[in-house]
Order: structure tokens, then sequence, then C-alpha cells
């Protein structure tokens, strides 16, 4: 096709590292010295319209490299055909956005090509507008080269001017003539209007010193081996064909082979020599660790994309770090099944890893076992102490083949891993003990007893693997919150934050449960959820309740269903224990009819997370609302008012619905979690529990949601608030001010147990109730 070949017309043979620092350093030319500049633009019918507006569109960006100004560089144009035309003098417009305006409506003329013609109006006009050679002169010409005239003679004469000729070729241009036209030598003065950067760049580099100022610091002029190409019309033997010749004999004619011919168009090779500039790249130096990417900005500024997992600098420090203490096991399969490709993939995620988790002064207590029929632990836990021995060790792990024996080494390590012996009488035995199984294919033997084997000595097993191992995963760990599973070999890589909250969960596996909380779920129950699902989401919210420690110092639940309208099972103060709650979730009925989950979380503003229900001053408060997708149209603005009230709307979305509705109810994609199918909703229990018990830890408004009755106005204090009351009294506002006695509204100590703790709290939780009835 024809722009391949536009394309391939002109190539500078280097590499393309440095033909993208040519195209950078084009960007960036700006001549600013005191310069004329006559654009001569071929407007011939052999150019055509389409190159034209090319050539309207190159000289355009070459303005971009001139400091176009009435006192510095002046910019003028002429189109030429069977005859030169002034489309605008040098001193018609003098702003650059000006100038690239009037050559964009430069109207194509057609016409003969009269490039001789064309210099001879210059060399009579001069430069129109011009200063008259009181300043240097420039004469960019863009033509095909394709001259119906003679054009050596005018051109000599113009440049014995002083007048400096650039000769750009555009579409399929005619190299010799241009050199014709150029000025000496004829390399730096020959570009091609292809690429605009390139061309920029050879125009800025040979004016450089004598016209334009000097480049930036660093930046010098490179000369490169290039290759220019003709598209020329060529004649070719095609072939012979039998043919009648005339003999001596009278009246006899002699049978001959004659050749025949046919013309062809290919493209002739011109080596040459490309003078370009060369900045120095601010990505010179490989200022990103860690794999990042560096990307420059201009010739001093970049920035670098950072593999996941680093990004803790400008520079992909590693941004995680472990920050829990345990002892660390990797179990690697290097069976047969996993294959070659899969093991040396496990072991660039565990370099990965352990580089972006463990800093250079943490303590080095992990260790890697591998397995197929036997297993074996090439770092015991704690061998090293620095990061560049335990690479070295990862490095020399090799790849065995044999049976997936994932059973057995699970019983191995469980028995022999932790084990601890004098040389590394160093490692704590009172830390944690974690395993990460990584493994893609599926066990040749039982795994039914793993759990056991671990659970039996204390050991947090994690399992790793394609989601193809899902299944076996879960039943290896027993709990499927406790495996990491990815889609794509690329993915998995991306799990290592995953993998890191995981490890560390089991420092703190009391997790939310030592954090206030006023937590409520609601529910959907309608028909357009089923019967089958809605006992799925049951199930999942009676699981979630096992998380939390349920009284009333701690996690107060409260459960909403609803269809078209919102009911309450129970409020945040109705149980106090974990069984109640778990048995009150199993009552939790089915509605049936259309869905509204606007009603709902309007349900929950108004009738559930309020102090008159239970809520308490100074505890972070959630509500989880479980769908799947429907009637959410009028959900926005109760889930605005929730969080304007200080309360976190999480959205847990099952199977299709529209990404816009449900960032509106969510407000943010950090609390919306979308599930494919209900199946899979218990793979996503520990992150939502994870991010639950993030917003307990969160800084606390104790005016959101007022905590003051009868219209009293919550006013924030130093570590406290106090409530103004009208007509009301006590410290919420709760007891009417009989006739004669006037209103106080106290103002709550720091430390009061009315104002901290939700013990001292129900009192007050109690007198709202009874004043309400």
């Amino acid at each position: 096709p024809t722009v391949l070949l536009v394309l391939g017309i002109q190539e500078i043979l280097v590499d393309q590292e440095m033909i993208s620092k040519i195209s950078a350093a084009g960007k960036l030319m700006q001549c600013s010295a005191s310069l004329d500049v006559l654009f001569l633009l071929d407007g011939s019918y052999s150019i055509g319209k389409g190159s034209f507006e090319r050539s309207k569109h190159f000289a355009g960006k070459l303005c971009d490299a001139l400091d176009i100004h009435p006192s510095r560089v002046r910019v003028g144009m002429i189109q030429f055909s069977s005859t030169p035309h002034l489309e605008f003098p040098l001193n018609s417009y003098l702003t650059k956005q000006e100038v690239k305006e009037r050559i964009k409506r430069t109207v194509f003329r057609g016409g003969s090509t009269e490039t001789g013609q064309a210099l001879k109006y210059v060399l009579r006009k001069g430069f129109p507008g011009g200063r008259n050679s009181s300043v240097p002169e420039v004469l960019i010409i863009i033509s095909d080269g394709r001259s119906q005239g003679s054009t050596a003679m005018p051109a000599m004469q113009v440049k014995e001017r002083h007048i400096t000729v650039f000769a750009v070729g555009i579409k399929f241009p005619r190299w010799e003539e241009l050199h014709v036209l150029a000025s000496e030598p004829p390399e730096q003065h020959v570009l091609f209007a292809g690429d605009a950067d390139d061309a920029a760049n050879g125009l800025y580099s040979t004016l450089t010193g004598s016209v334009c100022s000097t480049t930036a610091p660093g930046c010098k002029v490179e000369s490169h081996p290039c290759e220019r190409r003709t598209l020329e019309t060529v004649k070719e033997l095609a072939g012979n064909y039998v043919c009648w010749q005339g003999s001596k004999q009278p009246n006899a004619v002699q049978a001959s082979l004659c050749p025949f011919t046919r013309w062809k168009r290919v493209l002739i090779k011109h080596p040459s020599r490309c003078f370009r500039t060369i900045c120095p790249d601010p990505c010179d130096s490989q200022p990103c660790q860690n794999g990042g990417t560096c990307v420059p900005e201009g010739l001093d500024r970049y920035h670098c994309l950072c593999l996941v997992g680093y990004g803790g600098d400008f520079h992909c420090a590693a941004k995680l770090s472990l920050e829990c203490g345990v002892d660390l096991l990797f179990l690697v399969d290097s069976s047969a099944g996993v294959t070659l490709e899969g093991f040396l993939r496990y072991k660039a995620f565990l370099k990965r890893f352990l580089q972006t988790v463990m800093g250079q002064d943490s303590p080095m207590n992990v260790g890697v076992a591998q397995y197929d029929n036997d297993v074996r632990i090439p770092i015991e836990l704690g061998q090293h102490k620095d990061m560049f021995s335990l690479m070295k060790s990862v490095d020399a792990l090799n790849f065995s083949g044999g049976r997936t024996l994932t059973g057995r080494a699970l019983q191995y390590i469980a028995q022999h891993g932790f084990r601890s012996t004098p040389v590394f009488a160093d490692v704590q035995d009172d830390l944690p003990h974690v395993v990460v199984l990584l493994t893609d294919s599926k066990s040749q033997d039982s795994v039914a007893e793993a759990p056991k084997f671990m659970k039996d000595r204390n050991i947090f097993l994690i399992g790793v693997g394609s989601s193809f191992m899902r299944a076996e995963l879960t039943r290896v760990t027993g709990n499927p919150q406790h495996t990491v599973v990815y889609s794509d070999p690329q993915e998995l890589f991306n799990k290592i934050p995953e993998l890191q909250r995981r490890i560390c969960s089991v420092d703190n596996a009391e997790g939310c449960q030592a954090q206030s909380l006023d937590l409520a779920f609601a529910v959907d129950a309608s028909s357009g959820i089923g019967l089958e699902n809605f006992l799925h989401l049951r199930r999942f919210v009676r699981s979630s309740c096992l998380h939390f420690t349920i009284n009333r110092d701690v996690t107060q639940i409260a459960l909403v269903i609803y269809s078209s309208k919102a009911h309450t099972v129970f409020a945040l103060t109705t149980h106090t224990s974990n069984s109640a709650v778990l048995q009150a979730i199993d009552q939790m009925p089915f509605l049936g009819d259309s869905a509204s989950a606007g009603s709902a979380l309007l349900h929950v503003y108004s009738d559930v997370m309020t102090v008159q229900r239970g809520a308490r001053p100074g505890v972070n408060k959630v509500v989880v609302l479980l769908t799947n997708g429907g009637g959410l149209e009028d959900a926005a603005a109760p889930a605005q008012q929730l969080r304007h009230n200080g309360i976190l709307v999480f959205v847990v979305v099952i199977g299709d619905a529209r990404r816009d509705t449900l960032l509106r109810v969510a407000g943010s994609p950090n609390y919306l979690v979308h599930i494919s199918s209900y199946e899979d909703l218990q793979y996503y229990q520990g992150f939502i529990i994870e991010r639950i018990c993030e917003e307990a830890k969160s800084p606390v408004n104790l005016c959101k949601p007022n905590p003051c009755l009868n219209q009293g106005v919550c006013i924030l204090g130093p570590g406290s608030y106090r409530c103004e009351c009208h007509g009301w009294e006590g410290p919420h506002c709760e007891s009417r001010v009989l006739r004669g006695d006037s209103p106080r509204s106290p103002v709550l100590p720091p430390h009061s147990h009315v104002q901290w703790s939700p013990r001292g709290l129900q009192p007050f939780s109690r007198a709202f109730q009874h004043t309400r009835r």
C-alpha cells in the first residue's frame, strides 16, 4: 500500500531507541534567532491534493520549531505550480498561531511543476515582507522534485545570494533534483516531510551554530547513515514470444523468438548521511528501580511506571513491607504437572515477592521447600540474613519433575518444616508459622487431611494457584479466604499485595474483633434475587458475622431486608452475642416482590443508624448493601445522605449491572465489589471483611450521625462534643425542660464514659427509646 511506501522513502539506519531520541529532540526544537523563513510549496498536479495537505501539515509542524515574533522569526509562503502565487508575505502574520491558521487555509491550485519559475520569482521579488537581507534568509522548498523545466541555474543563483535552501521531499520525491535545489552540503539540507519531527530536527541541526542559538546543554549534532528511496518506473524484460521474421529467400518467412518488456515501478536506493541533534535522555541513567519503566518528559524530566508492589517513592522503591512477624516457608511445586515454564514462573514470583515485601533490614525468617515425589528444603528457615544471599539461593532452585504428591508434601512440612536447630537458634519460635503453597497442578494423592496436619501444629496455610485450582486450594487450606488465585500468568504478579495481606492476617487474627463498629447489612430479598440466591446471601451474612465479637462494647450488628419496602430483622441493640445474632439470621425471611434499594438505605438512615436506635457516637458505622443490581435507580440520594452523616456505604453486587449506576451508589470504586456469580461470593468475603476493618480504624466525627435528640445541635470540641438544646436538656437533649427551669447544655469531658464507651452509652440509648415512647 502507498502508506507503507511513503514511510519507507527515508530510513535512518540506527536502532529504534535512537530513532525515538531523534523524534523527541525534534519536538523540543525552538529557533529564536532573527530569521526570515519563506516556504515554497509545490501545488502542482504531480503532488496531488492529498500530498499538498501533508505539505501544509509539515509546514505547520516546522513552525512549532520557530519562535515566530516580529523581532525574531518571520514566516511567509509562496505556492507554485504553473506560476508562482504569493499566499502571504513575511510581515502579515506575526504570531505562531496566526501563521499556522493561515497555512491551514491555503487552497490547492494545481497545474504543471514549474520549480524553476518559482525560484526566478524569488530572485526577482526577494522575500516579500522580509527585512532585506539584514537577517539570514531561509528558503524551504517542499516538492516531489519532478520539475518540468530546468532548475539548476535559478537554484545556483538563489544560493549565490546567500539564501540557505532546504529541499524537503514529499510523496515519492526525485532526490537527484532535490540535491540540486538544496544548499551545500546537500546531506544537511535535504529532508523528508513524511516524518515531521525528524525533519524539524534536521532543519534545526543544520541551523544550530550558524543561525539559531546553540542546543541545550549536553545536546550534540551527530551524523548517521541513512537511505533515501525514489519510486521510479523502469522497463524490464517480461519474456519472449514467437514472432515471424523475413528471410533472404523470396516469398519466405522465418519463425523466431522476440522479447517483450513491461513497465514496473521500483524503489531505487540512494545511500546518504543524515545529521540529527541528539539530547541526553533523562532515562539514560536507568533511574527506575525494581523493573520499573522510565518514561521521559522532555530533556530533563521523567516518571517511572512501577511494577505491582513497588512505587514507594519516585524511583519504584518497594512500597509494601511484611509489617508482621512470622516464620514464612514457601512450598513450591516442581512436579511434571506444573511444567518447567510454571516452575520458573513461580521462582520469578517468589523473587519479586521477597524483593517487594522484605526490606534489607527485615529479619529473614524465610525458607523455601520444593516437592514432587519427594520433599526437599533447600533453603532452611532463617538460613539467610541478607537479601543478596537469599536471592542467590532462590536462583539455584532446579526443576525436578515427577508426580504431584501435594498431600504428602504438606504432611512432611507440617512435621519437619519449622524444626528449630542450634544452627538457627535466633529464629523466634514464638512467631506464627505460615506456609505458602505455590502449585498449578492437581494433586495425585489425597489432600483431605492437609488442613488437619496444619491445624494440629498451629500452622497457617495459604494456597496460591490459577483459577482452575480454586476448588482444590480451598480443600487444601480448609478456607476459601486462605487462597490466592489468578486468571492468567501475568496476573500472578499483581497478587503480591493480596498475598502480603493474607500472610499478615495470621499475625492479627482478631481482625475487626478488637475494633468498635456499628455494622448493618441491607439484603435484597426481592423476587429478582430468587429464593435460591437469597439463601446464598443469608449464608454470606451469617459467615461474615463470625468475624466479629458481638456485644455492647465492640461490634453491634443490625440486619435489614428489603423488596419494595424495607424491614428491620433486628436492630443494633437487639442482640448482644454471636449466637443470638446467628440464630436471628437463620430466621431471616424471603420477601419476594420488586426491589427498591433506595427505600432500604433510607430506612437504614432514619431507623437503624441513629443514636436513638442504638448507634454509638465515636464509633465507625458501615452499611453493606447486598444486591443483584436491581432497584438501584432510587438509591444514589439515600446513599449520599448516609455518607454525609458519616456512614460508609459498601455495595456488593452479584451479576450484571451498569457500572455508572453502581458508582453513584457506592460513591467510589473503593467501596464497590462486583461479583459474577453467587457461588463466587464466598471467595470475596475475606476482602470485604478487610475493607470493613480498615474503615473501623479510621478517624470518627463525633457529631455524625447527630447524637443530639429533639433538634439539638451537636458542637464539636477538642476531643469531645456537646449538644446545644432548645426546650430540652440533658447530655443529649433527651429531657424536656419543665416550666420555670432553664435549659442546660453540659459539656462532655474528653474522657467521659458517656462520650467514648459504648457500654456507657447504653443508658442513654434506653433513655432515648423511653423518651420516644
